[in-house]
C-alpha cells in the first residue's frame, strides 16, 4: 500500500501578485485576529514601502509589515479627533505618484463600511491603479467567534449588515427601520454602541418584540472579545451596566440564541490560559 503525504507541494500553491510601484492596494484587515488574514494581505505588508493603517487594526497584524516600509496611522475614531477622509486620498495619490507601493490597511473590509469605495473612487479619477483585498468583515468574522452563526436554515435565512453611525456621529437618518425589521431575521449594526438605545427603540417601533434577542460583542477576535447577551427592551441598560467600549457589534435576531451551545472561541481562550 502506499503511504500518503501530508502538505502542499510548491508547485500546488498559487503565484500571487505582487505590489507594484505606484501602486495601490486597499486591504482589508479583518476584525483581529491575524490568522483571518489573506495570503494576499501578506503579501501586501511584506512588500509594500508605505503602510496607511486606521485604528481598528490589531498591532499584531503591524508587526507583519516589511520593516523597511514606512507607516502612516489614518485612524478615525468616532468622537475622538481623525484625519479627514478626503486628506486620507488625496495622500493616497501623492503616494502612488511619487512611485511607491501603498498598502492602504484597514480593519474588516475595506468595502463594508469602511470607505474604501471612496478611496478608490479618488485613486481611479487620478490614473493612479490600485486593487481591493477583500477581508473578513466584523458582520461575518464577529459572529463566528461569537458563536452565532451568520445565516441558519431555519433561524436566519437572511442577513442585512447595518450602519449605526452617520457622518456627524448620529444615527443615520436614511434608514427605513420599518423595511428592514420586517424584510430581515437577522440584522447587524456596525458601529453603533454609543446610540443603542436608539437603535433598538426604532426596531421594536418597526414591530420586533421587546424580548427578540440582542448580542453586543466587542473587541471581536480578540483574546479580549467579550459578549454581551441581551434583549432589545434591555439592550441599553445591559450594556451601560457593562461598561461596554468600542469597538462593537450589535446583533439582533434568533440566530443569537445558537451561542449558548457554539460558544467555541471563550472556551479556546480559557484553555489557554489554564
Amino acid at each position: 500500500m502506499s503511504e500518503i503525504k501530508q502538505g502542499v507541494s510548491d508547485s500546488a500553491v498559487p503565484k500571487l501578485a505582487d505590489l507594484e510601484p505606484g501602486w495601490v492596494w486597499l486591504v482589508g484587515a479583518g476584525p483581529g485576529d491575524p490568522g483571518l488574514l489573506t495570503l494576499l494581505a501578506t503579501r501586501a505588508l511584506a512588500q509594500a514601502d508605505v503602510v496607511v493603517f486606521d485604528a481598528l487594526v490589531d498591532e499584531r497584524i503591524l508587526d507583519l509589515i516589511n520593516p523597511g516600509a514606512e507607516r502612516i496611522f489614518a485612524g478615525k475614531r468616532g468622537g475622538r479627533p481623525s484625519a479627514n477622509q478626503d486628506d486620507i486620498s488625496r495622500q493616497l495619490v501623492a503616494l502612488a505618484q511619487d512611485g511607491k507601493r501603498v498598502a492602504r490597511l484597514k480593519g474588516g473590509d475595506p468595502c463594508i463600511f469602511g470607505r474604501g469605495g471612496e478611496e478608490a473612487l479618488a485613486l481611479a479619477r487620478a490614473g493612479i491603479p490600485f486593487r481591493i483585498v477583500p477581508g473578513v468583515t466584523a458582520g461575518v468574522g464577529a459572529l463566528a467567534y461569537a458563536g452565532i452563526p451568520a445565516t441558519h436554515r431555519d433561524a436566519g435565512p437572511a442577513i442585512t449588515f447595518i450602519t449605526g453611525h452617520a457622518t456627524g456621529s448620529n444615527v443615520p437618518d436614511n434608514l427605513n427601520w420599518q423595511a428592514l425589521a420586517g424584510g430581515s431575521p437577522t440584522l447587524v449594526i456596525y458601529m453603533g454602541l454609543s446610540h443603542l438605545g436608539r437603535i433598538c427603540a426604532a426596531i421594536r417601533d418597526a414591530g420586533r418584540a421587546g424580548d427578540e434577542p440582542v448580542a453586543v460583542i466587542c473587541k471581536a477576535t480578540t483574546a479580549a472579545q467579550s459578549v454581551l447577551v441581551t434583549t432589545l427592551e434591555r439592550a441599553e441598560d445591559d450594556a451601560r451596566t457593562a461598561a461596554l467600549k468600542p469597538p462593537a457589534l450589535i446583533v439582533v435576531g434568533p440566530i443569537v440564541r445558537f451561542r449558548d451551545e457554539l460558544a467555541w472561541f471563550e472556551q479556546l481562550v480559557h484553555a489557554g490560559a489554564d
